[in-house]
């Protein structure tokens, strides 16, 4: 995932046991979802007929806050860190998503797909990935990517 994404952005200052977790806005709220799900959606459109020339949306139908998934991350990596509101990390206002939350009902209800991975497991899953020296070393915790 992108260095820019909320997600490697807190693990990676996790890791690199930083006591204050520094991100943008902690409001905005997030459809979360794991790769291998995304991708098991688009493999049972490629055989449903029904959905040609069909817009449809592949997601969890859930959402959570910024600072909710921050502070979920904490615990799940045994850390007491701080949550910190950066204003250099806030995306200027007009640009600023608040809410990004899928609609699945199409895809539920033409190719019977549903998420498999929990929000809690392809977070504990994307944390081993990242413990990973090789691949933690793909991320510059320190620097705020624009």
């Amino acid at each position: 995932q992108s260095a820019r994404a909320v997600i490697p952005t807190i693990i990676t200052q996790l890791l690199n046991n930083r006591k204050e977790i520094h991100l943008g806005s902690l409001h905005p709220t997030r459809d979360l979802n794991y790769v291998g799900d995304i991708c098991k959606g688009f493999i049972s459109l490629a055989g449903c007929d029904e959905a040609v020339g069909k817009e449809i949306n592949i997601g969890s139908g859930t959402e959570i806050s910024v600072g909710n998934l921050a502070e979920q991350l904490i615990k799940l990596m045994g850390s007491d860190a701080k949550i910190v509101s950066d204003d250099q990390r806030k995306r200027p206002e007009k640009s600023e998503v608040e809410r990004l939350v899928c609609d699945n009902g199409l895809i539920r209800k033409l190719a019977g797909w549903n998420p498999e991975v929990s929000l809690k497991e392809g977070l504990e899953r994307t944390i081993a990935w990242l413990r990973d020296k090789d691949n933690l070393k793909r991320y510059k915790w320190d620097i705020y990517n624009v």
